[in-house]
């Protein structure tokens, strides 16, 4: 028999004038433990200079326009406290699962293509089915070696690059399958909260957009008896 204890924070912010709770803002997150860890081969990665890049983004851009990209917010507890599931290569470079989109794909499809390449097995035969929620954030570059700024850039330069934050939501397990160059690490919202040095401006400022937001924090508990 599974107990579920669902202990529910700043739900008072989400009533509505009738007095009913706004379901769509409370946010259920499960225990990691509940989630299993695996690896695969690693990725592809380019080995390429900073300047290289650019020049790249900007071949990109000529031919494509705008480079999209969309990432995942995937919440988990751990001792009784949210933390952000976040990638982190080699390189020790943080960021957010996700990636850019190709011409023509839609945010979610494109989204979904990206999850399954970094957090789950090649094999189709057990691909998982992302719940991808509502777009929580979106950032801006006006240039291609620039920071990204929360609102449309003012330079009167046409955008190179936007970025876009969905809510992913878990169920209570699930298989997590790696690629070998890359850790999947659960980091507490409060050490990510305004730590612009460490994990990027985007990062950072994660708990401040899931704030209208009230999180459920659903422990399970087994009790194994006698039938």
């Amino acid at each position: 028999m599974t107990i579920i204890n669902a202990q529910f924070n700043n739900t008072d912010r989400n009533v509505n004038s009738d007095g009913e709770t706004n379901r769509d803002l409370i946010l259920s997150i499960y225990p990691l433990s509940g989630y299993y860890f695996s690896s695969k081969p690693p990725t592809t990665s380019r080995n390429e200079t900073i300047a290289d890049r650019i020049l790249r983004l900007k071949s990109n851009y000529d031919a494509h326009g705008m480079r999209i990209c969309v990432e995942a917010v995937i919440l988990v507890e751990l001792f009784k406290h949210p933390h952000l599931l976040l990638l982190q290569s080699k390189n020790c470079i943080y960021e957010l699962p996700g990636g850019r989109l190709r011409p023509g794909e839609s945010d979610v499809s494109g989204l979904k293509r990206k999850l399954l390449s970094k957090l789950s097995a090649d094999d189709d035969n057990y691909q998982t089915n992302w719940e991808v929620s509502e777009c929580i954030g979106t950032w801006w570059k006006s240039d291609f070696e620039t920071l990204p700024y929360p609102y449309f850039p003012s330079s009167g330069k046409a955008p190179k690059e936007c970025t876009k934050l969905y809510l992913v939501k878990l169920p209570s397990n699930r298989d997590f399958i790696v690629p070998k160059n890359f850790r999947l690490l659960a980091v507490p919202m409060c050490q990510v909260h305004e730590n612009h040095k460490t994990y990027g401006s985007v990062i950072a400022g994660v708990p401040q957009l899931l704030s209208r937001f009230s999180i459920n924090m659903v422990l399970l508990i087994v009790n194994i008896g006698r039938e």
